[in-house]
């Protein structure tokens, strides 16, 4: 039986949100703005690279069932971008990698079902950094309105719930060391160079690009004292180990914490558990 739940949030996007919805700072608006704009393409991606993985190679019932709700739970996310992301149009924001990653993706659809899975393994281990500092540090995001906090915050508690599930698939599928970790480099470069081309063009939009405040912000949250470079350090290079898990670091507490103390923010749409 899958450990995994699917769950379905209580936030409404259709009345908008602020254009500096996070604690007014202009420059963390705009990185995790820049993120979500890339997630439905990307969510869609990692459910097809699983979805292509031959079913024989599924064979343990457990595994295949987490799969399918790790299905369940990237689509329901890829569904609360969509209308993230509608209203940061509406806001005049435009997304300026998204042509660049659609041609990317789809080239990446030709790829081996290994070097798929590999892409999307590489992938996860960034949502699942980024969701452990959403949880962990509650500064990153204590500021912001509160319906794009919770939704957030949910976002990253799945991130979490599933974030072995693409390991184990690509396992399961016979991938190895050398594909995971080469292509773990070349996500990085990827990841974070078009991160960085998104967040300066909403800044640019916001007309904060140029203000050294804007700047200041950016250096706080990535080398502040519980900063995103400080934060993903240690499990960016532990990737590089033969013995790597996702697992190893286990952060399931959070996870629990989280879903107990916010039982009212989410309805549970399918589960397998026990």
């Amino acid at each position: 039986m899958s450990s995994l739940t699917v769950r379905q949030v209580h936030v409404d996007l259709s009345r908008g949100f602020g254009r500096r919805w996070l604690g007014g700072d202009a420059y963390r608006t705009q990185f995790f703005n820049a993120l979500s704009m890339t997630f439905p393409i990307g969510e869609q991606m990692f459910i097809d690279s699983l979805r292509a993985i031959p079913p024989e190679r599924l064979a343990d019932p457990v595994l295949r069932a987490e799969v399918k709700d790790f299905v369940g739970q990237e689509a329901t996310h890829r569904h609360m971008h969509v209308q993230y992301n509608a209203e940061l149009e509406r806001q005049g924001l435009s997304f300026v990698t998204g042509a660049r990653l659609a041609r990317r993706v789809a080239r990446v659809n030709g790829f081996s079902v290994r070097s798929r899975v590999a892409i999307t393994c590489a992938l996860e281990h960034y949502t699942a950094m980024l969701a452990d500092g959403v949880l962990r540090h509650s500064e990153w995001i204590a500021d912001a309105e509160p319906a794009l906090r919770r939704l957030w915050e949910w976002h990253a508690v799945e991130e979490l719930e599933h974030k072995a599930v693409a390991f184990e698939a690509y396992r399961a599928a016979g991938g190895g060391y050398w594909r995971r970790v080469l292509w773990f480099l070349h996500v990085s470069l990827v990841f974070w160079f078009d991160n960085f081309i998104q967040t300066a063009h909403n800044l640019q939009r916001d007309g904060a690009l140029w203000r050294p405040g804007t700047w200041l912000s950016a250096a706080r949250m990535w080398f502040g004292r519980r900063g995103l470079a400080w934060h993903m350090a240690g499990p960016v290079l532990h990737y590089f180990s033969p013995r790597f898990h996702p697992w190893q670091h286990d952060n399931r507490d959070m996870v629990r914490l989280w879903l107990d103390r916010n039982s009212a923010a989410y309805r549970t749409v399918r589960t397998s558990a026990p």
